[in-house]
């Protein structure tokens, strides 16, 4: 028993994100603490007021693609596109391209804990400035958590099926000033200098964990088999915090199902306030693991076992 509540990593835990029964799946609005191999496409259609004017409207496909470097280190490289809607104007375009280092620190599977680290960048004038793309380079150094509840004694059994996950990041700008595209001439798009700042990202999420009310799951005892194959309800909180400017703040409940090389989800985006907007949004996802889906090109890191 001692020999299992020391942090480990497993095999499991770099295809599918599992802490011993507990398996985080990957969050929609924000990354989770998981470090692993995977490409994950991403759809939503949410709306956005800009800085001046009406209500725009985004329209967005993203991808993320993420190979382990060493067993727990792993680089990502993202990129999206973008339909953006003033009403009486659109513009269509690439948004930045991100690169993210990602480092698993600390393990538990006994008691089902994940922390990991990342540092991330994205490079200015890599997209379409009529999109919102950053048209200068920012870094972002992130801290990222998982803790399920399946250690609770019985008294507190109801709790087992639930754990949380979260985010904590800084994104600094390189430059003090950038364009935006002003909009307030209907059917314009005009230039307009503004001031950079330092965003605090933070994201939140409780989850539900449907493994937990099958006879898969033994109080105290890791699973012998990886906790696939089921339903996870989750709510995430998802705010963005510019200093000196006004937060934007969603809650976006919604619903993943994780099967052995895939995962599946979707959920609403629901303002929290006005500088999010006034109108519901939708987000689906399509996560692939892909040492399991071509275990011959990614079935292990490239360096390391």
């Amino acid at each position: 028993m001692l020999a299992i509540a020391f942090p480990c990593l497993s095999g499991g835990a770099r295809a599918h994100g599992i802490a011993g029964n507990r398996l985080f799946p990957g969050t929609l609005s924000f990354d989770d603490p998981a470090v692993m191999d995977e490409l994950v496409l991403d759809g939503s259609s949410s709306n956005h007021p800009p800085e001046a004017g009406d209500d725009v409207v985004d329209n967005t496909f993203s991808w993320e693609f993420s190979r382990l470097v060493t067993p727990t280190l792993s680089l990502s490289v993202s990129n999206g596109y973008i339909h953006r809607n003033w009403g009486s104007v659109s513009r269509s375009g690439l948004d930045e391209t991100s690169l993210m280092l990602k480092t698993l620190l600390w393990q538990n599977d006994l008691h089902e804990v994940m922390v990991s680290a990342g540092f991330a960048g994205s490079i200015g004038r890599t997209g379409a400035q009529g999109v919102g793309a950053n048209q200068f380079t920012t870094v972002a150094p992130s801290l990222f958590f998982g803790k399920g509840f399946g250690d609770a004694p019985a008294a507190l059994a109801w709790l087992r099926p639930f754990a949380i996950t979260g985010v904590l990041s800084a994104e600094v700008p390189t430059a003090g000033t950038s364009m935006t595209l002003d909009n307030s001439i209907a059917g314009q798009l005009v230039p307009e200098p503004f001031s950079t700042s330092t965003v605090l990202h933070w994201g939140l999420s409780i989850q539900y964990s449907t493994f937990y009310l099958t006879p898969r799951f033994t109080p105290g005892r890791l699973p012998n088999q990886e906790p696939l194959y089921q339903f996870i309800p989750l709510v995430e909180l998802a705010v963005d915090s510019p200093v000196g400017k006004p937060s934007v703040a969603t809650v976006n409940p919604g619903l993943v199902y994780v099967a052995d090389k895939y995962q599946i989800g979707a959920e609403a985006i629901l303002p929290l306030n006005g500088a999010a907007g006034h109108s519901t949004g939708v987000r689906a996802q399509l996560l692939l693991f892909t040492d399991d889906l071509l275990p011959s090109l990614f079935g292990k890191p490239v360096f390391g076992r």
